[in-house]
């Protein structure tokens, strides 16, 4: 008897261990785009549930990161991020690295030409996985680095390898590391999405592209792949230009959504939850909830609710889920504080927005965080009861820090970063 109980205790301490160097190893990374699982929801504790006056101190900073609209990905020690770049007399988009401990570049690599148009610059996060990170160039330029050095160790083009469509605004993905493999979208019809593998860049498949409807454009969209096992499938979840598509994990087209797509830019990350999918986009296009259903060894997909683009639509801000509600701006070229129910689409309040332009948001310990383009920063109540706003503030101005602030905020063992073209700033959210 006492041997079981001590067998019992052993078991017991080491799952304890287990779960204590877990949960260290979490709170110190944010390896991909909206985090370790795309959803923009940091599991943090013990941050500010308001701010003060003037904000949170500041406590380090970094320039020379050039134009964009990036935003961070952390792991190992490092912080990863893009940007459009001078070097060698040579203007360049560029991947790059920053030292954690001495707040210094480690290496930057050019990895393409720069985007040029007056909303220049990159919007990839890198992405990285076991000593590596992977990016995505505006051009279509789809690369693998070393993380320590920056040494190229493959490359891929969207359009050149797969014959994918650049939009208007051209590629503006981050890419998703899934087992073996990366995914990332060419757009178009023969290779809609695609998975490489990780460490080769040898393709494993490509999933051609049917008819879905009329609405929208044949190609890549903004938005990011997000995984889902709704209907008891895996499957690879994407907004493209035609709307919100399903991929099988060996490449197979499941459904598509047409309905959410305009002929403009279809761009927010939709909300996975069990068997729903919540998606949205502006243009005064709209949202709906979707339901995954098995059938014939595949899934099926229904709509639930369709909400007008009156009611809610999300330009590119995103949005993200707190409990069984939906946080995210709401307008085109706005972002007014929403909150909705997403089962049955209610919106439980909608307030005037205290920044300008669309805004990025984050949910960390209780709060959402907006992040305005005119790089206001909110803290607001995640309660689904009323909008109650627990602090603002704005950093300071510094050179190269202009345009629009779109690259959304990051939050790792209780610092808040934020990329403003040229400059990141992290700040101290830690509750003392």
């Amino acid at each position: 008897m006492k041997k079981i109980q001590l067998v019992k205790s052993s078991r017991i301490v080491l799952i304890l261990f287990i779960s204590f160097i877990t949960g260290v190893a979490a709170a110190g990374d944010w390896p991909q785009w909206r985090g370790p699982d795309g959803d923009a929801i940091c599991k943090e504790t013990g941050l500010l549930q308001s701010w003060p006056e003037g904000g949170p101190e500041l406590l380090w900073e970094v320039p020379g990161l050039g134009a964009g609209y990036s935003s961070v990905s952390i792991s190992n020690g490092k912080l990863f991020t893009m940007g459009d770049l001078r070097i060698d007399n040579e203007d360049a988009q560029c991947v790059i690295a920053v030292d954690l401990e001495t707040h210094k570049k480690i290496w930057t690599t050019k990895i393409g030409p720069i985007h040029k148009d007056e909303r220049g610059g990159p919007r990839c996060i890198p992405a990285y996985d076991d000593g590596f990170v992977y990016a995505i160039g505006t051009s279509g330029d789809v690369v693998c680095l070393d993380a320590d050095k920056g040494g190229i160790i493959w490359r891929k083009h969207l359009e050149k390898d797969f014959n994918g469509k650049n939009p208007t605004w051209k590629f503006s993905e981050s890419p998703l590391i899934d087992g073996d493999k990366v995914l990332c979208t060419p757009g178009g019809q023969d290779a809609v999405i695609v998975a490489l593998n990780k460490k080769t860049g040898d393709t494993i498949w490509k999933c051609s592209m049917p008819d879905i409807g009329t609405n929208g454009k044949d190609d890549a969209g903004y938005s990011s792949i997000i995984i889902s096992s709704g209907g008891g499938m895996k499957q690879y979840i994407k907004m493209i230009g035609k709307g919100l598509i399903s991929v099988s994990p060996d490449g197979k087209f499941l459904w598509g959504y047409n309905k959410i797509a305009n002929r403009a830019a279809t761009i927010p990350i939709p909300i996975v939850n069990g068997d729903y999918v919540f998606c949205a986009s502006g243009y005064n296009t709209g949202a709906a909830l979707l339901k995954l259903n098995p059938e014939n060894n595949g899934v099926k997909m229904d709509e639930v609710y369709f909400l007008e683009g009156k009611v809610f639509q999300n330009h590119h801000g995103c949005m993200v889920k707190a409990g069984d509600y939906i946080y995210g701006g709401h307008g085109n070229n706005q972002s007014k504080p929403t909150c909705i129910e997403m089962k049955t689409g209610k919106v439980m309040w909608q307030e005037n927005q205290p920044g300008q332009g669309s805004a990025g948001v984050l949910y960390a310990d209780g709060r959402i965080y907006f992040r305005y383009e005119n790089n206001l920063m909110v803290l607001v109540e995640a309660n689904p009861e009323k909008y109650v706003v627990k602090g603002t503030f704005t950093p300071p101005e510094r050179p190269g820090a202009t345009g629009t602030a779109w690259a959304h905020p990051v939050i790792v063992d209780g610092k808040l970063y934020l990329r403003y073209a040229d400059v990141l700033m992290v700040y101290n959210v830690k509750a003392k």
